[in-house]
């Protein structure tokens, strides 16, 4: 698995909800995914029933910083549903049934078929969202916004301007 898939990966897993199944696996992807070490360290240090409180304010949508994609480009809208419809036909095409509790534009699923893939195109077409996100993050003053920093840095940058 190349660099980026385990940064993906591993990415995926310390955005989901902490629970005992992410603490077990907290010593790999501290030495799988140097990148998230920031996050890992604090995550290692913070006693669980914490750590699942701060996710839970951080990532309660009235706080905005989403981990669903279509939510920072098409709100919550009937656009919004013909973007998931699309998500699930890049996972089908790919061999992969999403199945899940979660939407298929959940960041850490849109990571984890990344990961599996190697195609990062849809995250760098929902670009600007993670840039929305991870900057959203930052100003919180969250140690999950390092995670969003690794993953902005294996992708191309956002472009600002008309193209030439």
């Amino acid at each position: 698995m190349p660099s980026d898939a385990v940064l993906y990966q591993a990415a995926a897993l310390c955005l989901t909800y902490p629970d005992d199944d992410f603490f077990a696996r907290l010593p790999l992807l501290r030495e799988a995914a140097p990148q998230l070490r920031p996050f890992t360290d604090h995550a290692a240090v913070t006693p669980p029933q914490e750590l699942a409180a701060h996710y839970g304010r951080v990532f309660d949508l009235r706080n905005r910083p989403s981990l669903y994609l279509s939510w920072w480009h098409d709100g919550d809208t009937r656009r919004r549903g013909m973007a998931l419809v699309r998500f699930k036909e890049v996972y089908r095409r790919a061999g992969l049934e999403f199945s899940g509790e979660e939407l298929p534009d959940f960041l850490p699923a849109v990571l984890e078929y990344t990961a599996r893939t190697g195609d990062t195109h849809l995250l760098t077409d929902y670009r600007v969202a993670l840039e929305q996100l991870r900057t959203r993050l930052t100003d919180y003053g969250t140690p999950y916004a390092g995670v969003l920093d690794a993953v902005c840095a294996t992708l191309p940058a956002v472009c600002t301007g008309p193209r030439s």
